[in-house]
């Protein structure tokens, strides 16, 4: 058989550039018109949406009256069509917002607005530096400083409340040795440290619980002296082991102690500002300052859940388990009466927690319990072979789950992570159940006013709310889609 090579001697001939399949033309054939089935719906569900934006606009801008002192302006005359009321939206906007904050001290929720997105800013910018920097402010600073400006401050803290915090700070520390290096390797020193930590810590709960000093051979002790100097030397019978202080874990310790140690001077110092309760606050701040605790506290609560329910230790599984679905088994509603109502009851007498702090508690208990399942998916999706792979590696179980396991899962659940901060902030509502005035509740008491009853107040002020939380949620639901194309996830088919 005879091969022949056959070369073409002469160029091909020109063909005519492919048609243009970007035209507004190609995409509406492709997309709307692809068959008479999907072109009839494409005509009838247009011609819906066209009639009902057609009628919200007619409504809220065309004729909508915008100028007025009372109800009189917004009334409907011979000859006109009622619109929307702008005027009484205008004229209780600042109290929807700040709620029945002290108008003098508004600049306070003014400079917490600013310094908050100031750092938030920066922090969801990809290209902005400093991040490390920007999350301990964020973290660290920011609500630490916003407490103070909106609460005024200034709160006397006795010499318990810091002993309190010193020995369970010393509890933690004499458990960290035998936690890190084993209990066989656990040295008496810090044995002793944990006997005294735990000592100290209950000598505190006994004189806090009975509200007494203690009595020892007819000498009288002040209690809050006595823990702080038993909880001071079990601090140092631990800390006198070089080999456990110089660990990580101890340093991470430190920060966090000696971090809610500067919090509790802060809040002591006398700033001169006017003391503003909570239950002055309302409106979107109270909605703001609900929702964003809920979500700074919710998510890394949910990973611990999530990473406890798949945990080896039996007890530590069995607890996050029964946690989680004892939560995600009643509705938001009960956990915010539990905190408000049950709470007290677990408390010694004569001790309250602010209602705000309650329903922050319930609110970010309720969400952690959906995030941990929300996570649990991620981890779920990651391949078994990234934990071989880090195994292999000899990475710790930490190790493993801070740089290889958790950036996936995490990466992975990012629209379900952003769909449950969109759920929680909108079900900030349910609060005024407990009595706290959220943005809707604090409209709703507006628009009740006497001098704008007319038949449009109420649809104009709800449209305007509608409009508020629009545009918050939107906003966190395109953040959502930025980060995941350029996280490039990989997911899609």
């Amino acid at each position: 058989m005879v091969f022949v090579n056959y070369v073409r001697g002469l160029e091909a001939p020109q063909l005519p550039p492919p048609a243009n399949l970007k035209t507004i033309r190609h995409h509406l054939r492709e997309n709307y018109f692809s068959s008479l089935g999907s072109g009839f719906l494409t005509v009838v569900l247009g011609t819906l949406v066209l009639w009902l934006a057609w009628r919200i606009l007619g409504f809220a801008v065309v004729d909508a009256v915008w100028a007025g002192n009372d109800r009189a302006a917004c009334l409907a005359t011979e000859g006109t069509t009622e619109g929307a009321c702008w005027p009484v939206v205008i004229q209780k906007f600042g109290q929807w917002i700040y709620g029945f904050y002290p108008v003098a001290e508004r600049w306070r929720i003014n400079l917490c607005a600013v310094a908050f997105v100031a750092g938030l800013v920066p922090m969801l910018t990809p290209s902005a530096p400093y991040k490390m920097t920007n999350a301990i402010y964020l973290l660290l600073v920011f609500p630490l400083v916003a407490f103070v400006l909106l609460t005024g401050g200034n709160f006397n803290l006795s010499p318990g409340n810091y002993a309190g915090v010193i020995c369970l700070a010393s509890l933690i520390a004499a458990a960290l040795p035998l936690a890190i290096f084993g209990v066989d390797e656990g040295t008496k020193r810090n044995s002793l440290g944990l006997a005294l930590a735990g000592a100290s810590l209950i000598v505190w709960g006994s004189s806090f619980i009975a509200r007494t000093d203690i009595t020892v051979f007819g000498i009288s002790f002040d209690s809050g002296l006595l823990s702080i100097a038993s909880g001071f030397v079990s601090l140092w019978v631990v800390l006198s082991d070089r080999v456990a202080r110089t660990s990580r874990p101890f340093r991470i310790w430190g920060v966090g102690v000696t971090t809610l140690l500067c919090a509790m001077l802060l809040i002591d110092i006398d700033f001169g500002l006017v003391p503003v309760e909570t239950a002055q606050w309302g409106g979107l701040t109270v909605t703001l300052v609900v929702s964003i605790t809920g979500i700074a506290a919710s998510l890394p609560l949910g990973i611990l859940l999530a990473l406890g329910r798949q945990s080896n230790m039996p007890a530590i599984r069995i607890m996050s388990v029964v946690f989680i679905e004892f939560v995600r088994g009643v509705p938001l509603i009960t956990v915010l009466f539990m905190a408000s109502v049950m709470l007290p009851l677990f408390l010694p007498p004569g001790m309250n927690f602010d209602k705000l702090l309650r329903a922050l508690v319930g609110v970010a208990l309720f969400s952690a319990a959906y995030m941990a399942e929300v996570v649990r998916g991620g981890l779920q999706a990651v391949p078994k072979g990234q934990y071989e792979g880090a195994t292999a590696l000899g990475l710790s179980y930490w190790q493993m789950m801070a740089k290889i396991i958790l950036p996936q899962a995490l990466k992975i659940s990012i629209p379900n992570i952003v769909g449950n901060f969109i759920v929680l902030f909108k079900d900030t509502t349910l609060v005024l159940i407990i009595g706290l005035f959220d943005l809707l509740a604090m409209a709703q008491t507006g628009l009740r006013d006497a001098a704008w009853a007319t038949p449009v107040t109420a649809p104009t002020g709800y449209l305007a709310i509608a409009l508020i939380y629009w545009a918050f949620c939107f906003s966190m639901s395109r953040y959502a889609i930025f980060t995941e194309r350029r996280l490039h996830t990989g997911h899609k088919r």
